[in-house]
């Protein structure tokens, strides 16, 4: 079969696609024929050896896939050959075929397309935990989305405003804010280059954010913070802006407020009944139409190089996805 092989830390570059020995289903697990794969920021960073898992020398990138059970293991219940799946892996998404633990399967729908379904385990998976499990977020309640354009912004937008809040969209530029209106953003602050604790309050008649969304860090956290709602939750998703932020614990208390952490793919291997539940009713929104997923472009395996250097560059403005 073939697959793309990472065989040195050095990026896209190091990246070739080559013929390899097909994979063997172990007890409690299924072969997936893989039709996508969502690529993500972390591949380019998995394959400089970067990332926070740094597998052998060669393996294939692609944390999330999309394709159909070719055969199942011993002790396999649930799943069946011919059906359509999805699932997180780690890595090793960039081939035709891989073996996965059954339990991490989740049947998608018929009429969700696999090119749709391979990119919305990352970042709508994150939001989902983000927003629901972490952050509590209620209808009616006013959320804060930091790094509103990027992947993870957008669809935190999308999530937020699916759970019924209005949602104030954080970016560094109006070409970007015009993204996270598409996205489905109530308003606009523009930062840097404004008073942050300012505009939110100026915002909410005065009260503040009931969840914040961070995607960035650096100097936009703690302003944030301050403005935060009696009782709101600040939740902590990323570090786009490079610096990690100090933020003086008594903040929190004067407000009642609450800071957590978004560790997404912890809490998928923790809490993978959660996590099925989050994509099912992600699934279900997209089926519904209610939710529709952005794709940037889609590439055969053969140029996986290309779809990598898109993200590196950060010139994606939707999901970038490669087809087996």
């Amino acid at each position: 079969m073939k697959a793309a092989l990472c065989k040195s830390l050095e990026g896209a570059k190091g990246l070739v696609v080559e013929t390899i020995a097909e994979p063997l289903a172990g007890p409690g697990q299924a072969i997936v024929r893989v039709a996508a794969v969502g690529l993500n920021f972390a591949d380019t960073l998995i394959t400089r050896g970067k990332y926070q898992f740094k597998p052998e020398l060669p393996f294939s990138p692609g944390a999330e896939i999309a394709g159909t059970v070719e055969s199942i293991g011993e002790g396999v219940s649930g799943v069946e050959p011919g059906q359509a799946v999805m699932a997180y892996v780690n890595w090793g998404g960039a081939a035709e075929k891989i073996a996965v633990d059954a339990e991490k399967l989740i049947p998608i729908p018929a009429d969700v397309p696999m090119e749709v379904a391979a990119g919305l385990t990352v970042t709508y998976g994150t939001a989902m935990h983000g927003l629901a499990d972490r952050g509590s977020l209620k209808a009616g309640e006013t959320l804060v989305v930091t790094g509103a354009a990027g992947g993870a912004g957008q669809a935190a937008v999308e999530i937020g405003k699916l759970m019924g809040a209005r949602v104030i969209a954080v970016v560094s530029s109006e070409e970007k804010g015009a993204v996270a209106k598409a996205a489905g953003a109530d308003e606009l602050i523009l930062f840097p280059g404004c008073d942050l604790k300012a505009e939110v309050r100026a915002r909410t008649n005065g009260d503040g954010a009931d969840v914040v969304y961070d995607c960035i860090g650096g100097e936009a956290a703690e302003p944030l913070v301050r403005a935060l709602n009696w009782e709101g939750r600040f939740l902590v998703v990323g570090f786009a802006a490079g610096e990690i932020p100090k933020i003086s614990i008594n903040l929190l208390l004067l407000r009642g407020a609450e800071m957590a952490g978004v560790f997404w793919g912890e809490a998928v291997r923790r809490d993978p009944a959660g996590h099925r539940r989050n994509m099912l009713q992600v699934l279900a929104w997209v089926r519904e139409g209610r939710l529709q997923p952005r794709t940037h472009d889609v590439y055969p395996l053969e140029r996986i190089v290309d779809a990598l250097g898109v993200l590196e560059r950060r010139e994606a403005t939707g999901k970038v996805v490669l087809t087996i």
